[in-house]
C-alpha cells in the first residue's frame, strides 16, 4: 500500500503543470505568509477596487487586467475579447499574480503599450524549471530552481513599468527605460531574517522579502518623502522631496495632498483649505482623465487622454509657496502629506464599500515655530 501511494504521488508531482500557491507554502512557509500579507495576492476577487474598476471596464466586453492582475489565467485571449469571465473556481485565477508565475519569468520585452512578459518553455509530465535571483538554489521534488540575472534587473518592468489603453493613452507610468529591477528590490523586498525553506538543508538565515511593502506599510510610506519648511517675510515655502525612484503618483486611482497650517495659542489661525484638499491646486497630487468628448472619466481605459495632472518626478523635489499675511514669533506651522487610495471621484463611480479605500493615511510631518 505505501508504494502505491508513493508511486501515486510521484507520478502526479511529474505530469502537475501548475504549482498552486498551496502547494508553494509547504516547503516555502515564511515566505508565503509575508506573501499572504501583499498585494501580488490581491485579485479580481479579493480587491473591491480593482473588481469594480474591472467591471466597469468590461462595458467593452473586455478584461484586458488579467495580463497582470491574473496572469496564471490560461484563458488570457477569451478574457480579453469579452467571451470570458474572472471564475473563482478556477485555481490558476483565484491565485492571482502567483508565485508559479512570477518564478517562470525567461525574459521581458520592452513594447510601447507595455512591457511583455516571456515564459520558460516547461517540459510536460516533467517536474517544472523554476527561477530566481537565489544563488546556488536548493533542489526540490516538485521543482528545480536556477539562478537568473533576469531576477536581479528586469522582472519587474514586466507589470511595473507602463501601460497604455486602447486609445494609447498613458494610464500608468513608474518604472522609466533606464530604470532596472535593483532598485525596485532594494526597498520593496529587502533582506530580513529567515530561512528561505523549511528544511533549509544549506543554513540560509536570511531571504528577500515577499511582503512587496509599499503604500499600505506605514514604516515605507515615512521612507518615500521629504518635507521642510522655510519662512521669509509673509510667504511659507513647503519643499516636497519625492526620493522615490518612481513618480510620486503612478497608480492613478490615487490621491496625495498636503495638509499646511498656522497655530497660534493652540488654535488654527490660518491653513491652505477649508473644507476639501481641492481647493489648493498646487497641494494636490492626482492624475485625472479626459474621455472622448473632453469631460473628465474615471475608468482609465475610457481615457483619451489626460486631465489635470500635478506629480513629483522620481528624485525630484517641488517647492510650494503660500503668502500668509499674518505671521508673528511663535507660530507654530505644520506641513502633512497624506494619501488616499481612492480619490473622491472614485467613491460615487465605483459606489465603494470600503472605508480604508477613503481615509486618508498619513506620509510624514513637518513641525516649524516661527522665530525672527
Amino acid at each position: 500500500m505505501i508504494k502505491i501511494i508513493f508511486l501515486t504521488l510521484f507520478v502526479t508531482l511529474l505530469s502537475a503543470s501548475y504549482l498552486t500557491n498551496k502547494s508553494c507554502s509547504e516547503c516555502h512557509e515564511e515566505i508565503f505568509q509575508e506573501y499572504q500579507s501583499s498585494y501580488h495576492s490581491k485579485t479580481y476577487f479579493n480587491d473591491e477596487l480593482h473588481r469594480k474598476v474591472a467591471n466597469l471596464a468590461a462595458s467593452e466586453d473586455h478584461y484586458n487586467c488579467a495580463t497582470c492582475h491574473m496572469p496564471s489565467a490560461q484563458n488570457q485571449k477569451e478574457l480579453a475579447n469579452g467571451t470570458a469571465k474572472p471564475n473563482s473556481s478556477k485555481q490558476r485565477e483565484k491565485d492571482a499574480i502567483s508565485c508559479f508565475y512570477c518564478h517562470q519569468i525567461a525574459y521581458v520585452k520592452k513594447a510601447h503599450l507595455k512591457n511583455k512578459i516571456i515564459l520558460t518553455k516547461q517540459v510536460e509530465n516533467y517536474k517544472p524549471t523554476l527561477y530566481g535571483s537565489l544563488k546556488n538554489p536548493d533542489e526540490s521534488d516538485k521543482h528545480t530552481m536556477t539562478h537568473s540575472p533576469i531576477y536581479d534587473k528586469y522582472v519587474c518592468s514586466g507589470c511595473h513599468s507602463h501601460k497604455r489603453n486602447t486609445h494609447d493613452t498613458l494610464i500608468y507610468d513608474d518604472m522609466n527605460g533606464k530604470m532596472d529591477s535593483r532598485e525596485c528590490i532594494k526597498c520593496h523586498m529587502p533582506l530580513v531574517a529567515g530561512k528561505v525553506e523549511k528544511m533549509n538543508k544549506k543554513f540560509r538565515t536570511q531571504h528577500h522579502d515577499h511582503s512587496f511593502n509599499g503604500i499600505h506599510n506605514m514604516s515605507m510610506r515615512k521612507k518615500g518623502i521629504e518635507l521642510d519648511i522655510h519662512v521669509k517675510d509673509k510667504q511659507i515655502e513647503v519643499s516636497i522631496k519625492n526620493k522615490m525612484p518612481h513618480p510620486l503618483i503612478s497608480q492613478v486611482a490615487r490621491l496625495k495632498y498636503l495638509q499646511l497650517n498656522v497655530k497660534r495659542d493652540g488654535k488654527i489661525i490660518w491653513q491652505n483649505y477649508k473644507k476639501s484638499p481641492t481647493e489648493d491646486k498646487q497641494g494636490i497630487f492626482k492624475i485625472d482623465f479626459l474621455g472622448a468628448d473632453g469631460k473628465p472619466v474615471v475608468i482609465p481605459a475610457f481615457a483619451y487622454k489626460r486631465g489635470f495632472v500635478n506629480n513629483i518626478k522620481a528624485k525630484e523635489t517641488k517647492k510650494l509657496i503660500y503668502n500668509v499675511s499674518d505671521l508673528k514669533e511663535g507660530d507654530i506651522i505644520t506641513a502633512s502629506m497624506y494619501v488616499i487610495l481612492a480619490k473622491p471621484s472614485c467613491w460615487k463611480t465605483l459606489n465603494l464599500q470600503n472605508s480604508n479605500l477613503k481615509t486618508p493615511m498619513l506620509l510624514k510631518s513637518k513641525i516649524y515655530t516661527l522665530k525672527r
